[in-house]
């Protein structure tokens, strides 16, 4: 493993996760670094939890997804379990599909039939937060060394904090955009009933609670219909 070469692509994928305009294209880049500087890596995703409910995000491969269903299916996984891992290990090993793996006993055989030859899945968290599991995938037993490892921990490390980031910006994006559009709603309540501010906001919200529909859904439905009677 050349440390120094891996040293200065990481930097060249920093500047580059913050150049991203939105959530999903900083996911495809984190996963498709993963398969360009961790060697032997040829398929990478991230697998979010919901419950016991798997998502998977921005797979360089369909194998990906196969191998994110199998885990989902059985409840059993190194990345089912890196992506719930709240405290201790953080990262999920298997080195060779061709031999018994006790830790994941159904999930191991039927990976091994997708074509699967050794893996990794590392926790993806900054601080504050949990924000799923990095998983790096190889069609060959024994493709991943102890380098290989810190290269993937270093990388998924890194890659939180771009997700994290990228994540609260997007966020901060929709509120935004949500608390524009309300105040439009109330203006076109206000102009039509000759109401106060407050009583508009007040329109709004008492719609909003005895229809049980969120308020941003209440303000989008004025906007397009200038009324809440359609």
């Amino acid at each position: 493993m050349d440390w120094a070469h891996f040293a200065q692509q990481m930097a060249a994928m920093a500047r580059d996760l913050l150049a991203q305009e939105s959530v999903d294209a900083t996911l495809e880049r984190i996963t498709h670094s993963a398969v360009e500087l961790v060697e032997g890596c040829h398929a990478a995703g991230i697998l979010v939890l919901h419950g016991k409910q798997v998502q998977t995000l921005a797979p360089t491969h369909e194998l990906v997804v196969e191998s994110d269903k199998l885990q989902e299916q059985m409840g059993e996984g190194p990345c089912f379990d890196a992506a719930r891992t709240k405290q201790g290990e953080r990262v999920r090993r298997i080195p060779d599909f061709t031999e018994e793996e006790p830790r994941w006993p159904s999930y191991a055989p039927e990976a091994r039939r997708l074509g699967i030859g050794s893996m990794m899945g590392f926790l993806q968290y900054t601080e504050e937060e949990d924000l799923g599991a990095l998983n790096i995938y190889s069609r060959e037993a024994g493709a991943f060394t102890d380098a290989s490892e810190l290269a993937g921990w270093l990388l998924a490390s890194h890659a939180a904090v771009a997700f994290s980031s990228a994540r609260t910006h997007a966020q901060m994006e929709h509120a935004v955009a949500t608390r524009h559009m309300i105040g439009e709603a109330m203006g076109i309540v206000m102009g039509s009933h000759d109401l106060s501010e407050e009583q508009a906001f007040d329109v709004l919200r008492r719609y909003s609670q005895e229809n049980n529909i969120k308020l941003r859904e209440v303000a989008r439905l004025i906007c397009e219909h200038g009324s809440l009677s359609e």
